[in-house]
C-alpha cells in the first residue's frame, strides 16, 4: 500500500537507526542526526543498559522509538525501521549505524542526492582511515568481487557500508522481507534492489572505527553467513541470465 507522501510525490525523509547494546554512543548519534531530519530508532532486543538508553531517548522526545522484544540481527532492526517509517508516512529512510562510525556531516549530501533522484538507492562509498581493521578491509574486497559478479558489473561500489538512503516503496519492503536479517542484510538488499531495477548512486563518505565502538560482527559466524548468501546470489544471477525478466 502506498503512503500518503508517495501519493503526493512529497520528499519526506527520516533516519532509521538500528541499535543493539550501544548505550555509550546511541544518544550522541541520535542528537547529531536529528539536527538534519527526524529519527526512527529501533532497539533490536538490547540488554538492560542499551534498552534504557533507547527508552531515555524516547522519553526526551529525541526520536520515534520502537523496541523489538528479541534480538533478530541488524537486518531485522533495519526492516522493522522501514515498516515503522513507512507507517509514519515518510518517503525515504536514511540508514545509519548507532556506533559512531559514519560521517554525519555528509547527511545533507546524501539527502540532496535522494531528493534529486528519489527512485534511486543512495549508497555510501567509504573512505577509511587508519582505524579500519585490516581483516575487515580484506573481507570487503572479497564481497565487492562477488557483488560485481552478481550485478553483472561494478554497479555497487561498496555493498557493506551501512550509511545509505532507501526510497520507502512497496518494492523496498517486499525485497527487505526476502533478505537475511543479520550482517548479510546490507549486502543482499543492495544486490536485490539492483535486480529490481533501482538505479544506484555511490557517494564517497569517511568511515572510522571508534576506539570505544561496539562491533557485533562475528568474524567466523558472519563470514560463513555472508559466504552462503553470496552462493545463493551468484546462482540467482545466473538464473536471471537464463530467464530474462525473472
Amino acid at each position: 500500500m502506498s503512503t500518503s507522501s508517495e501519493q503526493a510525490g512529497e520528499f519526506r525523509p527520516c533516519a532509521v537507526i538500528p541499535t543493539y547494546d550501544n548505550p555509550d554512543t546511541v544518544r550522541g548519534v541520535v542528537e547529531a542526526v536529528r539536527a538534519h531530519l527526524p529519527v526512527v530508532l529501533v532497539d533490536d532486543g538490547s540488554g538492560p543498559a542499551g534498552r534504557e538508553a533507547v527508552a531515555g531517548i524516547g522519553r526526551d522526545g529525541l526520536a520515534h522509538v520502537h523496541h523489538r522484544e528479541q534480538n533478530g540481527g541488524k537486518g531485522a532492526g533495519v526492516t522493522t525501521g522501514f515498516e515503522v517509517a513507512s507507517g509514519l508516512g515518510y518517503s525515504h529512510a536514511l540508514q545509519i549505524d548507532a556506533d559512531g562510525q559514519h560521517e554525519l556531516g555528509d547527511i545533507p549530501t546524501f539527502l540532496a542526492a535522494a531528493r534529486e533522484q528519489p527512485e534511486a538507492l543512495v549508497l555510501g562509498a567509504p573512505i577509511y582511515d587508519e582505524s579500519a581493521p585490516k581483516g575487515r578491509l580484506v573481507g570487503r574486497q572479497i564481497t565487492r568481487f562477488w557483488t560485481n559478479i552478481e550485478t553483472y558489473g561494478r554497479v555497487i561500489d561498496d555493498p557493506m557500508c551501512g550509511f545509505r538512503v532507501y526510497p520507502l516503496t512497496p518494492t523496498l519492503l517486499a525485497v527487505a522481507d526476502r533478505c537475511g536479517k543479520r550482517m548479510d542484510f546490507d549486502i543482499e538488499i543492495a544486490v536485490r534492489l539492483v535486480w529490481a531495477g533501482l538505479p544506484v548512486l555511490n557517494l564517497p563518505t569517511k568511515v572510522r572505527y571508534p576506539e570505544d565502538g561496539v562491533s557485533h560482527f562475528h568474524m567466523v559466524r558472519d563470514n560463513l553467513r555472508i559466504s552462503w548468501m553470496h552462493s545463493k546470489l551468484v546462482v540467482g544471477s545466473w538464473l536471471r541470465l537464463l530467464r530474462p525478466g525473472s
